[in-house]
């Protein structure tokens, strides 16, 4: 087995350890480098060295969870449909939000990540949607910050539901409820 080789196989132990662990775990910040890297049976280390840090790996093991929540609700043939950009928008963050509902344990780990130490150069898949449903009524980096709005704002709320939960009475976990409140979200930055 060559470097590459064992480079990609020591990433896939660390990703399936932290996705194991992260599932296990009562609250997933408690979640260590350590027990990651011992799961995995590799040195701490190797978290930094693959990944940079701890929180990028939970990002990356999301990442491959919320990949493949994305496939099964069949994405690609919902953004195939002939719908306007705004109601694609709608359902789409109703899917993404979903995702970070049923993964809590990985949203509450990489929200920080994702707030605050996130590139904001890098496209959001709302972009193109925004921009799309604006159709030249406003320039690029009025469209981009929109959708890095809803997206980070779609973040920081799941991050909070048990709060918004208990101040103002919507249950995210309730898919309807749910719905309702990112039909809200979209239509209060793109207009009714």
């Amino acid at each position: 087995m060559n470097k590459d080789e064992k480079l990609g196989l020591t990433k896939e132990k660390l990703i399936s350890a932290a996705i194991e662990l992260m599932e296990q775990a009562e609250d997933p910040l408690e979640v260590t480098s350590r027990e990651i890297a011992g799961k995995a049976e590799v040195k701490p280390s190797m978290i930094n060295y693959c990944f940079g840090s701890r929180e990028e790996l939970l990002y990356t093991s999301f990442h491959r969870l919320y990949m493949s929540f994305l496939s099964d609700k069949n994405v690609e043939e919902l953004i195939k449909a002939d719908l306007p950009p705004k109601e694609l928008l709608k359902k789409l963050h109703f899917i993404v939000a979903k995702c970070l509902v049923e993964h809590f344990k990985f949203t509450k780990a990489t929200t920080p990540l994702v707030l605050f130490k996130r590139n904001l150069g890098e496209e959001s898949f709302s972009f193109a949607y925004v921009k799309k449903h604006y159709n030249g009524r406003k320039n690029d980096t009025e469209c981009r910050l929109i959708a890095y709005e809803l997206s980070t704002m779609m973040q920081l709320i799941v991050f909070r539901k048990d709060d918004i939960k208990n101040d103002f009475g919507v249950d995210l976990e309730n898919d309807e409820e749910l719905q309702k409140f990112i039909d809200f979200r979209v239509d209060l930055l793109l207009g009714e």
